[in-house]
């Protein structure tokens, strides 16, 4: 019923929607991927990733096609009831907040240096305090902007946050011509990780930059990739809006707004990692810090981004309390305490998980293995395959959708596996070094 209302945005702007609505905090991400990967397998699951996702673009349209609806949580309902509803926006809900809290993260580590920077002082003061910096943001700036009823300013946020990361890539590519291979010496130092054995490696094997590395990081890879790749939730509202809509004209915008993302993310990975080598840090830009302590260049870039992640926040914010107020079986109309209460509980919990999840790898891991993958890859699938109708299915296709679904249990289940493995195993060497001194 909804799928006959014209749609009023041209193809240009579909492509520059969807690329707003993949491109993200996943960018920041992509270097210690790579650096736990080494160039060519990370180039193999970059590109097995984005072909993956289109796939599964592509299993959505039809889906929605078939199913008669545009929305991700209504197909869920048309396909298993109740269950497949809740499915859906549960893992909508999950991304959203993973990605609220990546945001918050940025804020956490960037602002400190930002602040130092304007300052001009080395001095711990509370000011200079990540987590404390991350509350007064929270409720000076994104509490307020949360609050309004609907987002009409925002819109233009997601544009902005775009060309932000534009301009982050093309500073990380002219970085990278500027920063020195061996880096001074007491910068090994520092970013040396506690947990590796201290291994006495030349300056030229720390240059050469690695095709295949195989370690405990390496589990967070495809983790990260797919957190990079979402937008799933957003495909089918786009349809929606895109002018003399089809399903091959849909397509062609996903696809040519997956290009462009791919190659924003394969370049920002590659010369983050080309430029710091082992020793890129779970966040990007943070790993900079080490080498500048004024750079007006790079201030500028962080203050773009630390902008750009701030309001987005609310826009993240937004579905997450719509589904909240389904889930509570909300009335039609429209309540103020309501609406502050979840509000400010949703900020609340996002914090405290800011507060003391000790890196932004373990946000990215943990949401691109459970959200991210039910979204790309099992949620489509199953839908697919209980919706289409057989005769309008080959086999072929059948068999497709059902190894995708396959193929994501696999990935969500062994990513999970292997991460939980490796935070229980930090845990246990964390111990033995607190008993140690």
């Amino acid at each position: 019923t909804k799928l006959f209302f014209p749609g009023s945005a041209s193809f240009g702007m579909s492509v520059f929607n969807l690329g707003n609505a993949i491109m993200g905090s996943g960018i920041l991400g992509l270097s210690y991927a790579m650096a736990n990967t080494g160039i060519a397998l990370f180039v193999i699951l970059l590109v097995a990733v984005a072909i993956f996702s289109l796939y599964s673009v592509h299993l959505l349209l039809k889906t929605a096609n078939e199913g008669g609806s545009l929305v991700y949580e209504q197909l869920g309902y048309k396909a298993f009831g109740i269950p497949g509803k809740l499915a859906a926006s549960c893992s909508i809900t999950m991304q959203n907040f993973g990605a609220m809290a990546s945001y918050l993260y940025i804020v956490k580590y960037e602002l400190p240096i930002v602040i130092k920077a304007f300052l001009d002082s080395n001095d711990n003061a509370w000011y200079t305090n990540g987590d404390y910096l991350v509350l007064l943001v929270t409720v000076a700036i994104i509490l307020p902007l949360s609050l309004l009823k609907n987002l009409g300013y925002l819109g233009y946020t997601s544009g902005f946050s775009l060309l932000c990361m534009v301009f982050f890539l093309i500073v990380v590519i002219y970085k990278k011509f500027q920063i020195p291979c061996p880096l001074p010496e007491n910068f090994i130092n520092i970013t040396v990780n506690v947990s590796q054995p201290q291994v006495n490696t030349t300056d030229e094997e720390c240059c050469k930059p690695k095709y295949f590395v195989f370690n405990s990081q390496t589990v967070y890879a495809v983790p990260i990739l797919t957190f990079a790749f979402v937008c799933h939730p957003a495909i089918l509202p786009m349809y929606e809006e895109l002018k003399d809509r089809s399903r091959r004209k849909m397509q062609n915008v996903a696809n040519v707004s997956f290009l462009g993302m791919f190659v924003m993310y394969l370049l920002a990975a590659l010369f983050g990692y080309l430029t710091f080598n082992e020793a890129v840090e779970p966040e990007l830009l943070h790993t900079y810090s080490k080498v500048y302590n004024f750079d007006v260049v790079l201030l500028i870039v962080r203050f773009a981004v630390l902008t750009a992640v701030t309001l987005t926040v609310p826009v993240v914010l937004f579905p997450i309390r719509t589904s909240v107020n389904h889930l509570l079986g909300a009335s039609k109309e429209f309540s103020w305490p309501r609406h502050i209460c979840i509000t400010v509980a949703l900020l609340v919990c996002v914090n405290i998980l800011v507060i003391f999840v000790p890196t932004i790898r373990d946000i990215f891991g943990f949401i691109g293995a459970s959200a991210a993958a039910m979204l790309i890859f099992i949620l489509p699938s199953a839908f697919y395959i209980k919706l289409v109708r057989k005769e309008s299915m080959k086999s072929v296709q059948k068999m497709g959708a059902t190894l995708f679904l396959i193929v994501g249990f696999m990935v969500m289940i062994g990513s999970m596996a292997l991460i939980i493995a490796d935070w229980i195993h930090n845990a246990g060497s964390s111990d033995e070094h607190a008993d140690g001194h």
